[in-house]
């Protein structure tokens, strides 16, 4: 199965110890986020789609609609979460570039999952992370230092630098991925 490059600072989980909702891990920022951390992340974000997609190959519809864990959403869930979720940051990364620390809505993911679109085929969501992922990952390779400072204000989690996020984002998509690797791992799929 298919796993994103790790980042050099990211640790690793010994296998007995793995929290099931978090397979890589809980979210860590580096103290000081350096331009090698960015273009680590940046990598991870383009090849992000390849990946998904390819971790949903040849499943069928009844192990696309099992959960990841006791409790835990869909591979079907996940993966338009993943379209939701890269979609929202998307937008905030490019109010952040065009406005002075934009105020940026959340949402709740969990009642996101709940609607009925989220029954649609995992693939057309993978269409749009393929897309949201290229313009992204376009944006965020012509960003110039002074660029990388610039931040929004999440309503919920304060103010939240380019840099910052594009690392969270990094995580966000190989955390995802494990979901659906380690359930193919486990179930022997």
């Amino acid at each position: 199965m298919p796993k994103l490059p790790s980042t050099k600072r990211v640790q690793k989980v010994p296998e007995s110890t793995v929290d099931p909702r978090y397979p890589i891990g809980p979210f860590v920022s580096p103290a000081t986020i350096t331009p090698e951390d960015r273009r680590e992340a940046i990598h991870a974000l383009a090849q992000m789609p390849e990946f998904l997609r390819e971790s949903l190959r040849g499943l069928s519809t009844a192990k696309i609609d099992t959960p990841y864990r006791e409790g835990g959403w869909t591979v079907r869930q996940v993966v338009h979460h993943v379209a939701d979720s890269h979609a929202t940051a998307f937008f905030r990364v490019r109010k952040a570039l065009t406005e002075d620390s934009p105020l940026v809505p959340g949402y709740n993911e969990g009642a996101f999952a709940e609607l009925a679109d989220y029954s649609a085929p995992p693939e057309w969501s993978l269409d749009i992370i393929e897309g949201i992922h290229a313009r992204w990952v376009l944006l965020l390779q012509s960003l110039t230092e002074i660029q990388w400072q610039r931040a929004f204000a999440h309503a919920e989690r304060g103010p939240q630098k380019l840099d910052f996020v594009t690392i969270h984002y990094a995580w966000h998509a190989r955390h995802h991925l494990a979901h659906i690797t380690n359930l193919r791992t486990q179930k022997g799929w």
